[in-house]
């Protein structure tokens, strides 16, 4: 495929119009009904069977832009209230197909990744269209293994689990993990009636201590999935907002139970350049009954406090408006204080007996203060000073005298 010259994929075509319109579905439409009409578009204006057709890549991207937000229950939800505009200070534009992408751009997405920057990608077309197809290789995983391997970017490991009526019942869970801390995807796909493979979940790996994990749940009672990436940049905007929002993320997994049989499931690799390295496994949850009803109550508790903290969110912004203001009133308030206790002092020292005394020398004059009394007092014994250095010095002359007159 031909590198696009701006870092967006197929999540920014240059003509935007209505998803619905674009995906020929009605607004009431089921995801099952988005899913099917846009996996029949798909395939129709894909860029590798129109490689002589502009037209049609640009009609792919449009496709692919419009199941980006109809597929996504809270992208859909901010479409349908606020149109584009809402998508646009969400950052739309940061979710990007990776196999799109020249060296160059990719090399800037993995450094703003580094960064911190949120970067969402999506499963590559190509791997989407074999599955679609029925032509990738499948290999079994039982209830109760695990497999190892390694992963190229931007391709796919398919595995088929078969689980009884007794299993199905019980709950399956499948789990990928990487010590490497590789970036992957899960992906759980459905069978078609034309005997390929329909995408039908996908988790995002996340860092969880020492590893990046992702995992699906499939026990009977309604799971989440956490997307780190909902409203992140304007947490970035709002440092603050970082804890409020942290668990608007949760959003609710499509499928909750499987039927007994084969399921296909899929570990994607999403790093930017090397391999990625997993470990995938699946289980019964009747071995993890204790562990199971756990996550049940926890996914309760969760819930019960993102709507906590929703309204304390409005309680916390007047409080901290109050604060604002009364820390401005506090600082404007001392600076008051300050300057009447100063004037006060100054007001205080304007009461004195000192007065000011001015002599003039020539052309010009000095003045100095200095107390009545004190001048007195120092006039007094400047004069007593005066007339006993006069006296010595006479008792002096005198005595040099007499003796002088004697030895002559």
């Amino acid at each position: 495929m031909a590198s696009s010259g701006k870092m967006e994929g197929p999540s920014a075509p240059a003509l935007r119009r209505d998803p619905y319109e674009v995906l020929s579905v009605s607004r009431d439409s089921s995801d099952q009904e988005i899913k099917s009409a846009y996996r029949k578009l798909a395939l129709k204006y894909h860029p590798d069977k129109n490689a002589s057709n502009p037209e049609a890549s640009e009609l792919f991207k449009e496709v692919a832009y419009s199941y980006s937000i109809l597929s996504d229950p809270e992208k859909r939800r901010q479409y349908d209230t606020a149109g584009f505009e809402a998508l646009e200070n969400e950052g739309m534009d940061m979710e990007i197909d990776l196999s799109n992408l020249g060296t160059v751009n990719t090399m800037f997405a993995a450094l703003f990744s580094k960064l911190g920057v949120p970067i969402k990608t999506t499963v590559s077309p190509t791997v989407l269209e074999e599955a679609m197809n029925g032509t990738v290789t499948v290999r079994p995983l039982p209830v109760g293994t695990s497999a190892m391997g390694k992963v190229e970017k931007q391709s796919a490991h398919f595995f088929g689990v078969t689980i009884s009526e007794e299993q199905a019942h019980s709950g399956i869970v499948v789990r990928a993990t990487s010590v490497a801390q590789s970036k992957f995807k899960l992906l759980f796909f459905e069978q078609e009636v034309n005997g390929g493979y329909g995408l039908a979940l996908q988790e995002d790996s996340q860092k969880t201590g020492k590893v990046t994990s992702a995992g699906m749940y499939f026990l009977h009672f309604q799971v989440y999935r956490m997307d780190s990436t909902v409203n992140a940049l304007a947490m970035a905007k709002d440092p603050e907002a970082a804890f409020f929002k942290r668990l608007e993320g949760l959003q609710p997994c499509e499928v909750s139970t499987l039927k007994p049989g084969t399921h296909i499931f899929a570990v994607y690799g999403d790093n930017f350049f090397k391999p990625a390295s997993y470990t995938i496994e699946a289980m019964c949850a009747k071995s993890y009954e204790d562990t199971t009803e756990r996550l049940k109550e926890i996914e309760a508790k969760i819930l019960e406090k993102r709507t906590d903290l929703r309204q304390f969110e409005t309680e916390y912004r007047k409080a901290l408006a109050r604060f604002q203001e009364a820390t401005t009133r506090y600082t404007q308030e001392k600076e008051v204080v300050d300057d009447m206790l100063r004037e006060r002092d100054d007001i205080h020292s304007s009461f004195t007996t000192e007065r000011t005394i001015t002599s003039s020398l020539g052309a010009g004059s000095s003045s100095s203060r200095y107390p009545v009394e004190q001048n007195k007092t120092e006039s007094s014994e400047n004069g007593n000073i005066d007339s006993r250095d006069k006296s010595s010095k006479k008792k002096w002359f005198n005595l040099n005298l007499n003796r002088s007159d004697k030895r002559a």
